[in-house]
């Protein structure tokens, strides 16, 4: 058995004063830290994502300037603008993969998105022989429960860290952890 840690969007835009913040976000960068500290060798691979969306036009009508907050957003995730850029109470030293989503289109999951060098979420999973993966990040109800769904549907035995995500707001948060387990996620505190 060999596990991986996927890490999803732990970014600026995604933290205290971003443009679109997640409450606790911030905690949640600390948390993953803490974890990473802590049990960063027990991990074949640690892979983490960014959203990275381009400038200059509206990424396949994910950026609107009158969002709906389900399908369209306000402008998040610039390439290479600070909001894109990691929470910087997120030490990345022991992220083995950097994934990028999104460039250009709407992307939820990290299994949507590519390492600089093309390689999917998938394809190093598979490589690695990876079979169990920790799921954290933000946010709970959009990118870490797409994120965790791919990775079941990408036959994976999935454990959310409820203690190191963070959502939106609690009731779609709380409706995608039961969705989560639903789908046969496990849900634990560490």
């Amino acid at each position: 058995m060999s596990k991986a840690l996927l890490i999803v969007d732990v970014q600026n835009d995604f933290t205290e004063g971003g443009a679109l913040a997640v409450d606790g976000g911030d905690a949640v960068a600390e948390a993953i830290t803490r974890l990473l500290a802590e049990h960063a060798a027990e991990y074949r691979m640690i892979v983490a994502s960014r959203d990275w969306h381009d400038a200059g036009n509206d990424n396949g009508g994910h950026f609107s300037e009158t969002p709906d907050f389900v399908a369209s957003w306000p402008v998040h995730c610039v390439a290479g603008t600070p909001g894109a850029e990691y929470d910087p109470l997120l030490v990345t030293d022991a992220v083995t993969h950097h994934v990028k989503k999104g460039q250009g289109k709407p992307a939820y999951s990290m299994f949507e998105g590519t390492t600089d060098a093309g390689e999917t979420v998938a394809q190093l999973l598979d490589e690695a022989g990876v079979t169990d993966v920790d799921v954290v990040g933000l946010a709970t109800d959009y990118c870490v429960r797409a994120s965790a769904l791919d990775a079941i549907e990408h036959g994976r035995h999935v454990r959310v860290l409820t203690s190191c995500v963070a959502g939106v707001a609690a009731d779609s948060s709380d409706a995608a952890l039961a969705e989560l387990a639903h789908a046969g996620a496990e849900l634990s505190a560490a």
